[in-house]
């Protein structure tokens, strides 16, 4: 029997996007795209509109989208060109989606992605900031509103497939505990200043953060690898889809990127998923999932008998202190404050990227921004669209005076 899922996927540009493509293409039968949303990269998305014939392709700005509907009019592609919330809102309407896969980087991906939990539908998500910018109301709107969520990133989906499958629907509320699992690992390669002397860390520049030793990923993701953050990011992500206290979540450095979770179960024993680190594995479980489809889709396997050695460390703070900031501000259970750390973070990121600042500043700012906030906590998601809003504000005025 062929299994056919009809898919949007938000964010089609992207790394996450162009891997779920790759593996369409790879499978035809399988899928068809109802839509592709993608920000403003007009000669990709002509590409993919040209190769997949979505029914509908979705820009950020309305520029690019004339363009774009222009482009596709001249080439006789019949893919429908839309923009705007009242686009969105018909899009998140199409009943026939089996599920949408939610890529876009940062907070932009928040409003598409709670528009398709409030209608039901199925979200793959690798957009981690917008669980990590809402905590526990994102999961409160998704069991509001019947939706179901399986996470695409590749640590949190390890953990996933290691649970039983009778608690797949019910991420981010079964009890880990009747099962017997007591505590999660989460690893991380320690990005590519693992072994940089630290005094050296104010002068490294965007290319080389970006310069991942393990992982193929986009500009902003590759920093956050690279100050660690990401891990705590995951850290919030990880006890909100497993319902897990935030001392029950251990992290450790792990630079053969192989391990990519554990689970400890309270006699002592530990279950890990190793694999070589590709997304690809994550998303093609996911996007054929709850069905085993077997087959290969690497060239290259995990060799055991190469692996000279499997190493774990203790992640040094002096080192990783966004990593740092990021797990005691989630300790402190403050949803405000994790919100303005994520969007804080997303405007130092995208200033040291265009050079506005140094690697070591992106914490600096972090840092200071914090110092200054105080909101009060939020009760639903425009209210944590307010606190991501004004501590962008906050964090873009403070880095203008600094420069």
């Amino acid at each position: 029997m062929i299994i056919m899922f009809h898919i949007i996927i938000l964010g089609s540009t992207g790394s996450v996007g162009k891997i779920a493509l790759s593996i369409v293409k790879r499978y035809p039968k399988n899928f068809k795209i109802i839509a592709l949303v993608a920000n403003s990269n007009i000669q990709l998305i002509y590409r993919q509109c040209i190769e997949f014939s979505p029914k509908y392709v979705m820009l950020n700005d309305i520029k690019s989208s004339e363009i774009l509907r222009k482009i596709l009019k001249d080439n006789h592609c019949s893919t429908e060109v839309l923009f705007g919330l009242d686009s969105l809102e018909k899009l998140s309407n199409i009943s026939s989606v089996d599920y949408v896969i939610s890529a876009i980087t940062g907070i932009a991906g928040l409003i598409p992605t709670i528009s398709f939990i409030r209608k039901g539908r199925k979200i793959l998500l690798a957009n981690k900031e917008s669980l990590v910018s809402c905590g526990k109301i994102f999961f409160d709107e998704v069991k509001k509103y019947q939706s179901q969520i399986l996470p695409i990133d590749s640590e949190i989906n390890a953990i996933f497939q290691m649970l039983p499958k009778e608690f797949h629907t019910n991420l981010g509320f079964f009890d880990l505990t009747k099962i017997g699992i007591d505590e999660i690992t989460l690893t991380g390669s320690g990005g590519p200043f693992l072994t940089t002397p630290i005094s050296e860390l104010k002068s490294v520049t965007p290319k080389e953060a970006c310069r991942h030793p393990n992982w193929s990923m986009g500009k902003k993701i590759s920093v956050d690898s690279a100050t660690m953050i990401n891990k705590g990011f995951e850290y919030v992500e990880t006890r909100y889809c497993f319902n897990i206290e935030f001392d029950q979540i251990n992290i450790l450095i792990h630079p053969q990127s192989i391990v990519h979770s554990m689970i400890h179960y309270v006699d002592g024993s530990i279950v890990a998923k190793l694999g070589i680190p590709d997304m690809t594995a994550s998303i093609h479980y996911s996007m054929f999932y709850p069905f085993q489809y077997n087959s290969k889709i690497y060239q290259k396997k995990l060799n055991l008998k190469k692996t000279q050695s499997l190493t774990f460390i203790e992640p040094d703070y002096k080192r990783y202190p966004c990593l740092k900031l990021a797990m005691e501000v989630s300790r402190s259970e403050k949803q405000s404050v994790i919100t303005a750390l994520n969007a804080i973070n997303e405007v130092a990121v995208s200033a040291f990227l265009s050079g506005k600042i140094k690697f070591t500043d992106i914490f600096n700012v972090n840092d200071k921004i914090l110092e200054k906030i105080n909101f009060q906590e939020p009760n639903n998601i425009e209210e944590i669209i307010y606190i991501d809003f004004e501590s962008r504000n906050i964090a873009k005025r403070y880095i203008d005076l600094c420069n």
